[in-house]
């Protein structure tokens, strides 16, 4: 039963300048000061959360490139999500890029209707569980946050549920508050990852990225400052708590009607 060591990367965002930002991340992953398992940056990481989809890039492009090679360097996973097009279709996509090369994707399910999201970008239908040191991580995205169904842990298929985001500090208490309830109702450690500063709609954000163990109980929290902090997960508490308070056991079952 390996610890997992998961790095967040809080930071402002150029807004619209995908060479400025992968500059800036390089920088701050360079300054990562320990070795780590698995990197998260957070949504649209080049861009900011933009709906200009001309600055969408198709996979393995300078930005996909760009995360393998900080994957190679770092030997660990780089996780975030870009702007990607497929023919005449734009994802908000997330990307867990590996140390080798391998890539595997999630696209962003629910798109935030009041950013008018839904009008610019296509929806997800398939989540992702990836495995890292024997870890099943889920990776979602902002506003899938607000969506217990989706986001739900059935039979246990994860031990980290991840959500990398653009959340503006006038919606930090649903932010907070539902990290926590996601903890609590998935039995899973809870990963969030926000931006801070203003984007070029003038919308401010306050960070609040979190790491939360599988009470609810918060491990790490940051606001309204830039931060990179490394957390050890341990898979042994995680274990323990399972089998000591099993509540999966009693779990309704369901299912998601596209």
């Amino acid at each position: 039963m390996q610890d997992l060591k998961v790095t967040l990367i809080q930071t402002e965002l150029y807004w619209e300048s995908p060479i400025a930002n992968l500059a800036m991340l390089e920088e701050k992953i360079a300054q990562i000061e320990e070795e780590t398992d698995l990197i998260v940056l957070p949504e649209m990481f080049s861009t900011a959360f933009s709906m200009n989809t001309t600055l969408a890039e198709p996979m393995n492009l300078t930005t996909c490139k760009w995360m393998r090679q900080q994957a190679a360097q770092t030997k660990a996973v780089i996780l975030g999500s870009v702007m990607i097009r497929e023919g005449d279709k734009v994802f908000n996509r997330m990307i867990w890029m590996q140390p080798d090369g391998q890539f595997q994707t999630y696209d962003k399910r629910h798109l935030f209707r009041m950013g008018n999201e839904h009008s610019h970008y296509e929806g997800g239908n398939k989540r992702l569980i990836a495995t890292l040191k024997g870890w099943k991580i889920c990776p979602l995205i902002c506003y899938d946050l607000r969506f217990p169904v989706w986001s739900r842990n059935v039979a246990q298929e994860y031990d980290v549920l991840i959500y990398v985001a653009n959340w503006p500090a006038a919606r930090v208490h649903p932010w907070k508050s539902l990290l926590v309830a996601r903890a609590i109702e998935n039995q899973s450690y809870v990963v969030g990852v926000n931006r801070v500063g203003k984007d070029g709609n003038d919308y401010a954000f306050s960070g609040d990225s979190a790491v939360l163990n599988f009470k609810g109980e918060y491990l790490f929290e940051k606001s309204n400052e830039e931060a990179i902090v490394t957390i050890t997960l341990s898979k042994e508490n995680l274990n323990t708590f399972r089998t000591q308070f099993p509540a999966y056991l009693d779990a309704d079952k369901f299912e998601i009607l596209d």
